[in-house]
């Protein structure tokens, strides 16, 4: 996969290498002379310009990417790149970085914003998490859908301990994507028991939560 990240601050940088460790061609476009720094990742490919310019983004080739992050430190910025990367270069998936929580309404499909990431919001939904043993938390939202990512992590007194997960009656705009147990990652069957401690994944929309926690038995 090809990926284009507008900004090479240290939020930029560090995607950067986490997406080369994956295996990802990685192309960082910065502004800023003094941030251009190409041996801090030298894996990826740098464009020294501003990703607000068509012309920047045409040289750089970017509507051959097939994600844009925008990653800068002004969400300004970030809505135009998306915006310029979805409606001019017609890229599949851009993903926005949000600075400020007041501007997050924008991050929109409208903004060419596919995923919005909110910094602060993320760090409060992992504090939250870490406390809210079964309570749904809500950890991301997935803009073009309106639909949420949530995470239930069930207690050691859950009454679903060892009842299949096709046992689980959740609503219809509610899925069970993800059962995380310890260090597995596990794609959930139909007859696939649930454990204390399960941190339980769900895509579902915002209206359909409180029957996610009735479901569940709280």
């Amino acid at each position: 996969m090809r990926v284009a990240i507008a900004g090479a601050g240290a939020v930029g940088r560090s995607i950067a290498a986490e997406l080369i460790d994956g295996r990802h061609q990685v192309m960082l476009i910065e502004r800023e002379a003094d941030q251009f720094e190409p041996h801090t990742v030298e894996q990826a490919d740098w464009v020294l310009g501003d990703a607000c310019e068509v012309s920047i983004l045409e040289e750089s080739g970017i509507e051959e990417c097939d994600v844009v992050i925008a990653a800068t430190g002004d969400d300004k910025a970030n809505l135009v790149v998306s915006l310029l990367a979805k409606t001019e270069f017609a890229v599949r998936r851009v993903v926005a970085r949000v600075n400020n929580p007041a501007n997050e309404w924008l991050f929109n499909d409208a903004w060419g914003v596919d995923v919005a990431v909110s910094t602060p919001r993320m760090l409060a939904a992992m504090v939250e998490e870490a406390v809210s043993v079964g309570d749904l938390v809500r950890l991301m939202t997935f803009r073009q859908s309106q639909a949420n990512l949530v995470e239930l992590t069930l207690p050691e007194e859950t009454p679903l301990a060892g009842k299949a997960v096709s046992e689980i009656n959740l609503p219809r705009d509610a899925a069970l994507v993800t059962i995380l147990r310890g260090d597995r990652v596990i794609v959930p069957q139909p007859e696939d028991p649930l454990e204390p401690g399960d941190e339980l994944l769900f895509v579902a929309t915002s209206d359909v939560e409180p029957e996610i926690r009735t479901a569940l038995g709280y």
